[in-house]
Order: structure tokens, then C-alpha cells, then sequence
């Protein structure tokens, strides 16, 4: 049976060198924040927000065309892995 994760890590690799981590609470809202703002805005160099899930009264934007690439990592908390 698959594990599932209890969080989506997506770590932002920004024209520049720059690094950001935003969490999202499962794949699928990564997947509509992915293909309803970044995907449609990719070339476009105004602010598009970026949401922070963990993180209460703060916010992130980023010009769309100086995100470099993206990594997607599942988070999985609260499980014991056994040898």
C-alpha cells in the first residue's frame, strides 16, 4: 500500500542563484496553483503570489519568467521507516 504525504516541499530555483521552499497540503494544490498562475504567466515578468501554507501574516511573489526550475518533494511526517 503507498505511503501518502503529509505535505508537498516545492523548492524554487530563482534566476540569480536564489532559493525558495513553499509547502503545499497535498500534490493536487500544487498542481492548480502550478497550472492556473505559473504555467499561463511563465514568460510574463509581473508578481504573481506564491502561497505560503505554514507560515500565518507572511506572503511570497515572484516574477514568473525568473523561476528557473522547480523540485517537488513529498513530506512524510509522523511515520517510522523499519529496516
Amino acid at each position: 500500500m503507498p505511503r501518502t504525504p503529509s505535505e508537498i516541499a516545492v523548492h524554487m530555483m530563482i534566476e540569480g542563484g536564489h532559493r525558495e521552499e513553499v509547502r503545499f497540503p497535498t500534490i493536487q494544490d500544487f498542481q492548480k496553483w502550478y497550472t492556473s498562475e505559473l504555467v499561463p504567466k511563465s514568460g510574463s515578468d509581473e508578481f504573481i503570489n506564491v502561497p505560503i501554507k505554514n507560515i500565518q501574516g507572511e506572503y511570497m511573489v515572484v516574477r514568473p519568467s525568473k523561476v528557473m526550475a522547480l523540485r517537488i518533494e513529498p513530506i512524510f511526517s509522523g511515520s517510522v521507516d523499519r529496516f
